[in-house]
């Protein structure tokens, strides 16, 4: 890696540690005013237009429609579900207890790197069973109560989708630069649109300050600065590094949403929060012993 690959690489990791740590709670403050596949999907259709427009400004080619397939499935399991299920969850689960949930997201992305050749033992196991423990504790202090609670689900299945869809990118065809995240930002928006026109969803009539400034947060800074450095990174360093901001953004989102939003975590959710960290330690220390 030279100089300037690796300047690029450290400005792309500060900006997922900052950013998407704090777009739980911007994600808390604009569904004050949209419904959740609606702001979902139009944030990542606004913000793929935008950087689609960018990227032919630079010259860079459309891609091919294998990329466009690829760029679909990457953006489906990304944007729609990745995120999309984070923002149906937070119509329950406060936005610092979403974050904490999200962060067992390494724990899964081990596991689907057995099926691309990597190596996978049995506390990679035991950890994920440990890190789906820490979940329903987590959403026990959201007042959810039982594992087949919509909300408990989305949190499961959105780190999921999430780790599945970055260790798969690592082997597909898709497309360069700019072009890259418009494409995946593009599908998965639309897909989310479906699924918003499926459920009956609308635009809302009226929308207050805090809800519009949220959206436009999540478009310009969740989606197009952030969202993009994580597909650089996906495609400039291990998946390890990659994904390492699952570690930080929880310690940001707790920070942001008990001193703005006031928001309160019980001994359920500080329970989870342990237990999910134990998961993911257990991951680091298994790769660590496998590298001596």
């Amino acid at each position: 890696m030279d100089a300037a690959t690796r300047i690029r690489v450290l400005l792309a990791l500060a900006a997922l540690y900052l950013i998407w740590g704090s777009t739980y709670l911007g994600i808390r403050y604009a569904l004050e005013g949209f419904p959740p596949f609606v702001m979902a999907g139009s944030r990542f259709v606004f913000a793929g237009l935008i950087l689609g427009a960018i990227a032919l400004l630079r010259g860079e080619k459309l891609p091919t429609l294998r990329q466009w397939r690829n760029a679909a499935v990457i953006g489906f399991l990304l944007a729609a579900m990745g995120n999309g299920l984070v923002v149906f969850a937070e119509q329950w689960v406060v936005s610092s207890l979403a974050a904490l949930a999200v962060s067992c997201m390494p724990i899964f992305a081990a596991v689907f790197g057995y099926f691309f050749g990597r190596e996978l033992t049995r506390l990679d196991v035991v950890a994920v069973l440990i890190g789906f423990v820490g979940v329903v504790l987590l959403n026990r202090d959201a007042g959810m109560g039982g594992i087949f609670h919509p909300g408990v689900i989305a949190l499961i299945a959105a780190p999921v989708c999430w780790a599945f869809g970055s260790v798969w990118a690592q082997s597909l065809d898709l497309p360069k630069g700019f072009m890259l995240s418009a494409s995946q930002m593009l599908a998965g928006g639309l897909i989310l649109c479906g699924i918003s026109l499926a459920l009956g969803e609308s635009w809302p009539t009226s929308l207050s300050a805090t809800a519009l400034a949220a959206w436009l947060y999540l478009i310009v800074f969740g989606s197009i600065i952030a969202y993009s450095s994580y597909l650089y990174l996906l495609q400039h360093t291990r998946p390890a590094v990659a994904t390492s901001y699952a570690y930080v953004n929880p310690v940001v989102a707790v920070f942001l949403g008990i001193v703005i939003a006031g928001e309160r975590i019980d001994a359920w959710g500080w329970t989870g929060m342990v237990v999910i960290v134990s998961a993911v330690l257990l991951i680091q220390l298994q790769r660590s012993l496998g590298k001596r």
